[in-house]
């Protein structure tokens, strides 16, 4: 899939004391002479699978209260029915290899030092966040019974660890670091139990929404890549780990074309 949109590149300089406006495609990667958004959504191809109850809840002994506000239901495809939208994939921009995206000067200070992932009802909320790296991971347990908070990735990156939480407790998981691969999540009490995390050296990057839809704000305008991973599909568009092109236009938005997962 191409994403590279076609469009004029609005970045206003002054010469002679008028307006300029430069030729398509005069933003190269790394200029940040503008700003944009990019909104695009994701959807699932073919039939639409359905979440279906899990039956290792109904035996085990925290079952009454795993399901106190509703079966516990698989999160491998959450899927909108109206529009095939696809929840919970992470969606980012991607400079080529040795090379940076310059960052918003809006965006260079992390404002939100700890995120939060809370296990209510024995399911894991969010199933999928994205953090910046400096950010502090918060495992939360909300729920009247323990559980115990697994994760790891990388080993020689995110090696990760176990914590039991009780009632109420909520532990900090500092030091997460940048990786092309994922954190996985679990509780080994309920072994239902997964989410993901990413770990991203810059603020370009979103989670798929109930309708499948994302937006990426205050993107340097230029010629990048738009990467997408699903948990169930693993890479999402045709350019893999490195992503498909994408034209970021300043001043304004840029509307990618529907990312289809098969």
């Amino acid at each position: 899939m191409h994403l590279r949109l076609a469009g004029v590149i609005t970045a206003v300089a002054v010469l002679a004391g008028l307006p300029f406006l430069p030729a398509e495609g005069a933003l190269g990667q790394g200029d940040s002479t503008g700003w944009g958004t990019i909104q695009g959504q994701v959807t699932k191809a073919g039939p639409l699978p359905e979440q279906k109850p899990i039956p290792a809840v109904k035996n085990h002994q925290d079952a009454r209260n795993c399901e106190a506000k509703g079966p516990t239901v698989d999160e491998d495809w959450v899927v909108n029915p109206k529009n095939k939208g696809v929840k919970w994939a992470f969606v980012w921009l991607q400079a080529d290899k040795g090379k940076e995206l310059p960052i918003h000067p809006a965006l260079k200070e992390i404002k939100q030092k700890e995120i939060v992932i809370d296990q209510p009802c024995c399911t894991f909320i969010p199933h999928a966040l994205g953090l910046s790296e400096g950010q502090v991971l918060s495992a939360k347990n909300s729920a009247p019974m323990q559980h115990n908070f697994k994760w790891g990735g990388n080993p020689t990156k995110n090696p990760g660890g176990n914590v039991l939480i009780p009632p109420g407790g909520q532990i900090p998981i500092k030091d997460l670091a940048v990786d092309r691969f994922p954190v996985t999540v679990s509780c080994t009490i309920h072994p239902w139990m997964r989410a993901w995390v990413r770990v991203f050296d810059h603020p370009y990057f979103a989670v798929t929404d109930a309708s499948g839809s994302f937006e990426i704000k205050d993107a340097p305008a230029g010629d990048y890549h738009l990467v997408v991973w699903h948990e169930s599909v693993g890479w999402g568009t045709p350019g893999g780990k490195s992503g498909d092109p994408v034209t970021v236009k300043a001043g304004g938005m840029t509307k990618v074309p529907t990312i289809e997962l098969k």
